[in-house]
């Protein structure tokens, strides 16, 4: 299926579960809880570079770094403001110029509603191809936007219950034994253990963690095992030590060798890299037992929510992850989380120059507020 024939054809589907018995984002809108009167006024697009800066330096099997490069979006309507954001870590080839400089080109002073997410969202994603981050910006100030204009927050226009959102995972990259245990009692509060894996080192690390943990983990080699009898091997040995799923073992191009493994494995292989576009998922089915689905990588919140349920109806499991990002992009994708089995939301936990107040994590679990949209209020003024 075309991702555009998707689109449309999700847009029904999410329709038809936000409604209910209001015809909320059909044209002459309709919102019976708490009316919403267009005035023809005009969207306005604003958008800012900034730079994350991490408490620690992040360290995967292919890179190393120490902030990561954001754009910021505001859309203002009749008044209301809705906040984005663009999280562009370097494996996803985005930067501050590409994002700005598309970023430029969209126009969405030619809509004069709102909540025609459908057809606003269709033409930004053909003004260029790939540009998912610069994209999944102007869709989450969007649903951000729309959100406040009803009064609602986002779980509750998808029909989802917030008592079902999963513990989120807290991330640990690799690094020194001493590191290690450092980070694993800054994650004291935190019920789940994500460990970055793919280096010589891997069996260290996990041992490391197991002498101050006994915490479930969950590990993101992202590609860096290349044989599968090794990948095998380590999957078997990870069993043993309360390891939950192994994302992404080796590079997505190994087709054959990751649906072996997948049928092999005592843990679940779930896709990240090999995972961006509801094409990807098609092609994955049966190579990979989930997904991790991330905004930057999909392009939004809209695009994201129908990938969850193409790929629940698929029988394949559901992850929501995320990138180094503030509040305002885990926020938009936590409004996801109550359709995911793991989740993966502590890219705002991880920085130390985080602009937004959002949802919160208790006990290990994401706790959705009841604001509006995204659920986010400025701590600190962005505009």
């Amino acid at each position: 299926m075309h991702k555009r024939e998707f689109i449309k054809y999700g847009g029904l589907l999410a329709g038809a579960m936000i409604a209910g018995n209001s015809k909320i984002f059909s044209k002459g809108t309709e919102i019976k809880s708490n009316p919403v009167n267009l005035k023809g006024a005009t969207m306005k697009l604003k958008f800012l570079p900034y730079d994350l800066q991490l408490k620690h330096v992040f360290t995967i099997s292919s890179n190393s770094r120490t902030s990561t490069p954001v754009v910021l979006t505001e859309i203002e309507y009749d008044g209301v403001k809705g906040y984005g954001e663009a999280s562009m870590p370097p494996y996803l080839g985005e930067s501050h110029e590409t994002a700005l400089k598309f970023l430029a080109q969209v126009n969405l002073a030619q809509f004069k509603d709102p909540f025609l997410l459908e057809d606003i969202l269709l033409y930004v994603d053909k003004i260029t191809p790939g540009n998912y981050a610069a994209k999944a910006s102007v869709d989450i100030a969007l649903h951000d936007l729309s959100g406040k204009l009803i009064g609602k927050p986002w779980y509750q226009l998808w029909g989802l219950d917030p008592a079902k959102t999963p513990n989120t995972s807290f991330t640990i990259g690799i690094d020194t034994p001493e590191v290690v245990r450092q980070k694993v009692t800054e994650a004291a509060p935190y019920k789940v253990l994500k460990v970055k894996l793919g280096s010589a080192g891997d069996k260290e690390m996990i041992n490391t963690i197991r002498t101050v943990s006994d915490k479930p983990i969950c590990v993101d080699v992202n590609q860096g095992w290349k044989d599968k009898n090794y990948a095998l091997e380590m999957a078997n040995w990870l069993k043993d030590k309360n390891v939950v799923f192994i994302e992404q073992p080796m590079p997505k191009k190994q087709t054959d060798d990751i649906g072996w493994l997948t049928q092999n494995s005592p843990l679940p292989i779930i896709a990240d890299e090999a995972m961006q576009t509801i094409e990807d998922l098609m092609n994955i089915k049966g190579l990979y037992s989930g997904v991790n689905i991330k905004l930057m990588k999909c392009g939004g919140m809209n695009a994201a929510y129908k990938i969850a349920q193409m790929a629940l109806a698929m029988n394949m499991k559901v992850m929501i992850g995320c990138m180094t990002e503030t509040s305002c992009a885990i926020s938009a994708a936590a409004q996801l989380s109550p359709l995911a089995k793991w989740a993966d939301l502590d890219g705002n936990l991880l920085i130390t120059n985080d602009y937004y107040d959002g949802v919160t994590v208790m006990d290990g679990k994401i706790i959705l507020n009841d604001r509006p949209g995204i659920g986010i209020k400025e701590k600190i003024k962005v505009w």
